[in-house]
């Protein structure tokens, strides 16, 4: 008996150092690159991460890292776990001194605070990683490396598989349907002058993906401004406000009750629409949800 229990007990233990050996293939020790060219070394799995990059953030948590994510900033605010972490200030000027005191293995930023870069001439330095997508596949591409620098490389692979999938089905939606005219506005501060998505955005990505016609896609630049003859001249048959908890920066009422504005397709047959504005303008894994709404506002009549 005692012997049949030894070989059992052997066997157990087998398996269990082969799932622990699998475990930490997952993650293998090196130099990985980053979004700015930069060579970074890691030679042990982040266990205390900071981020002050929403996008960043949001990756993280969808990749089951809430727990070693123990500093975020002001800006971070989904999933709902993330606003219960330490704050290290805000998205553009997050304090060093708040980060460095969080004691991080790791901390994630899109390059855009020059600020990070005093980390670099800490004794010792803290390594930090520019994650910073361009496009669709570029969030992708971030994923995975986040994967592989923190040992969930197989979170990494099943949720790329599922975004994939969830545009795949957008895209097959929208597969010859007509293209309306689209205006996405950024910022409408100035209604003769209004800020919207130009070539190279994610948001002019979106718009043709969810089979529509941006009509500044032919702008130099990603953000760019149109001017009100611009705008009426290609007469947008849809046109889409951000908006942050439910209010619109630029309500629809005032493009309607503007005589100009008056002039387009869009105010004349009331399609003006709002859209949560995280869900286009961060990079991170809520991407697809901002595509499927996109695809709901220019073609409504392929989700009944």
């Amino acid at each position: 008996m005692k012997i049949k229990l030894l070989g059992v007990l052997l066997v157990l233990l087998s398996l269990l150092a082969g799932m622990t050996i699998g475990c930490q293939a997952e993650f293998t020790p090196g130099t990985y690159t980053d979004d700015m060219g930069r060579e970074v070394t890691i030679n042990e799995v982040p266990q205390r991460i900071v981020s002050h990059v929403p996008s960043i953030t949001e990756m993280l948590f969808a990749l089951g890292l809430g727990d070693r994510v123990f500093g975020v900033s002001d800006y971070c605010d989904y999933p709902e776990k993330a606003k219960s972490k330490t704050s290290v200030g805000n998205y553009f000027n997050p304090s060093i001194e708040n980060i460095v005191a969080l004691e991080p293995d790791l901390v994630l930023t899109d390059g855009h605070s020059e600020g990070i870069i005093q980390l670099d001439e800490l004794d010792p330095p803290i390594n930090y990683m520019v994650i910073d997508p361009k496009d669709i596949d570029g969030v992708f591409e971030d994923l995975e490396l986040l994967g592989r620098i923190t040992g969930t490389e197989r979170e990494a692979e099943e949720l790329i598989e599922s975004m994939q999938d969830s545009i795949a089905h957008v895209l097959s939606l929208v597969e010859g349907a007509t293209r309306p005219r689209v205006l996405f506005i950024i910022d409408a501060t100035d209604l003769t002058f209004p800020w919207t998505a130009g070539s190279g955005s994610f948001v002019d990505a979106f718009i043709t993906m969810a089979g529509g016609e941006n009509i500044a896609a032919q702008a130099e630049g990603a953000w760019v401004q149109l001017s009100i003859e611009e705008i009426v001249n290609a007469d947008p048959e849809i046109i889409i406000l951000p908006a942050k908890h439910g209010t619109a920066f630029t309500s629809p009422e005032t493009l309607m009750e503007h005589v100009v504005w008056q002039g387009t397709t869009a105010v004349k047959e009331d399609k003006i629409f709002t859209i949560n504005d995280d869900l286009v303008s961060r990079s991170g894994p809520r991407i697809v949800q901002g595509l499927e709404e996109l695809a709901r506002i220019i073609h409504p009549e392929l989700f009944e």
